[in-house]
């Protein structure tokens, strides 16, 4: 009679799993609480700045400051046009004059991270060997998480579709865009199928993108030590590329 050869965990492994777990539970809960203290530090000081006087292009830096670290915190519907006048110590009028709206304002947020991301990775891009420069754009991708966290919250988080929705979507799909003519005309020098580099252009920057979701929440590895994994994985799984793969499984067991 067939058995069952997988063993069941002892006493011993459930205690430490649930050990590991909990621990796991409390950094996280950590980190929350220091990213939480942070944001309000910052929130501060832009609150005591906005009680001197400013010129009209200081004023309107400080509101996307503040309006940035309330968006990355709370998401756009949560806050207020109130609020965001209490933080930056303006009356409402203030905001409506520079921005017209709380849409407005937020438009303004977005199209400013969207270029800063863009603009990190290919200023950090130099020409040289492919591997080189998938480390670099990779290392520039963790770069503007690692310096601009409120700014990529702000992309991941959900808006209203009239209001910007879909911003980080359509700039992963923008970077999708590039990098499938990239691979495309590597593919053609090393004889592979040029139709098929949209598929791994999809596969190779969605699991970059999702990564870095993870480690801007997670942070318990290094910057370097996350672009050397993620470039691991990449980089050995293009370099054994077969023209035509199949299965190797039979299909009655997929």
């Amino acid at each position: 009679m067939a058995t069952n050869s997988t063993s069941e965990p002892t006493k011993d492994e459930l205690k430490a799993a649930k050990k590991l777990l909990k621990a796991q539970e409390k950094m996280q809960l950590e980190a929350e609480r220091a990213r939480q203290r942070i944001s309000k530090a910052a929130l501060e000081v832009e609150r005591e700045a906005g009680r001197t006087r400013m010129s009209g292009h200081e004023r309107r830096e400080q509101l996307i400051n503040v309006s940035r670290h309330l968006f990355a915190e709370k998401g756009y519907e949560a806050v207020s046009v109130e609020e965001i006048a209490q933080w930056a110590s303006v009356s409402k009028p203030v905001i409506y004059e520079h921005f017209g709206s709380k849409d407005g304002l937020y438009a303004v947020i977005l199209d400013r991270e969207t270029r800063e991301l863009l603009n990190t990775v290919t200023t950090h891009l130099k020409p040289g060997h492919p591997r080189t420069m998938l480390e670099q754009a990779v290392y520039a991708f963790f770069t503007y998480i690692d310096e601009h966290p409120d700014g990529y919250r702000v992309l991941l988080k959900d808006a209203p579709a009239a209001k910007g929705a879909g911003a980080y979507s359509g700039l992963v799909n923008d970077i999708v865009d590039k990098c499938e003519t990239v691979l495309a005309d590597a593919f053609g020098r090393f004889g592979l199928p040029r139709k098929s580099a949209g598929i791994y252009a999809r596969a190779l920057v969605g699991s970059v993108a999702l990564t870095g979701q993870w480690w801007e929440e997670e942070r318990h590895i290094s910057k370097e030590e996350i672009t050397a994994q993620v470039v691991n994985f990449v980089w050995n799984g293009l370099t054994d590329l077969k023209a035509n793969p199949t299965l190797t499984a039979d299909k009655k067991l997929i």
